[in-house]
């Protein structure tokens, strides 16, 4: 893997600032524009960023910077770094414990039921198990089949949230959209939402037209009622 340099423009910055090079030098050196560096330079881009020193950070020699120094057509090169980190492995087939292998024909099932449309190599890749094994579980032909019950490979502790969301997205991004008779109509058409707008706002008016003498009649036969009760007490 070829070594980067880190932070190019602030690396930038601080050449332009702390040594005599020139703009074709540092633009080479720091993979910008001759211009860019010519506006670094200028105060017109680049404000605000703090220049990074590459002799501290190991990446350039003071040499290096005085053979340049001297010779206009002479192009940097990156130090050799002190430290050499390991490349990353590549990532193998999922490992899982033995004490949970047993799970794995469960979870699955549980995959193969609530997202078919995972492909193989995903599911192995999540529970890490064989494409035999679960084709066999696909058609139902696994030793103990009869015997199998879906369950959450979350659950399980096979994998985690996160990678099953994100091979469900995957799996999910060349399907097309469902179609309104997959889904089932929900809304209304413009039209229909107009007339039904329209008697609506009818009904509600006709219920708030009320008939004001209805109203007073029923208040006073109220009110006359608790009369008639005191005038019976009286008479006794």
């Amino acid at each position: 893997m070829a070594q980067q340099l880190l932070m190019p423009k602030a690396t930038a910055v601080w050449l332009v600032d702390n040594t005599a090079l020139s703009f074709d030098q540092i633009a080479q050196f720091c993979k910008l524009h001759p211009l860019e560096v010519k506006a670094i330079a200028d105060g017109e881009a680049a404000q605000g960023i703090k220049g990074l020193d590459p002799i501290a950070t190991g990446q350039l020699s003071r040499d290096e910077i005085q053979r340049g120094e001297g010779d206009i057509n002479h192009r940097l090169k990156l130090s050799e770094p002190k430290v050499r980190v390991p490349e990353s492995k590549r990532r193998g087939p999922r490992y899982t414990p033995v004490s949970k292998r047993q799970d794995r024909p469960n979870a699955i099932l549980w995959l193969v039921r609530n997202h078919p449309e995972l492909k193989d190599a995903q599911i192995s890749r999540l529970v890490g198990t064989t494409k035999s094994t679960i084709e066999q579980i696909r058609d139902r032909t696994h030793w103990n089949a009869t015997n199998l019950t879906p369950m959450d490979p979350v659950t399980l502790g096979l994998c985690s949230q996160i990678d099953l969301d994100l091979e469900v997205e995957r799996a999910s991004k060349g399907k097309p959209l469902p179609t309104a008779a997959e889904v089932g109509a929900t809304l209304q058409s413009a039209s229909e939402t107009e007339n039904l707008d329209f008697n609506y706002r009818n009904d509600r008016e006709e219920e708030k037209e009320i008939d004001a003498d209805a109203v007073f009649a029923k208040l006073s036969s109220l009110k006359s009622a608790p009369r008639d009760e005191d005038e019976d007490d009286n008479r006794y």
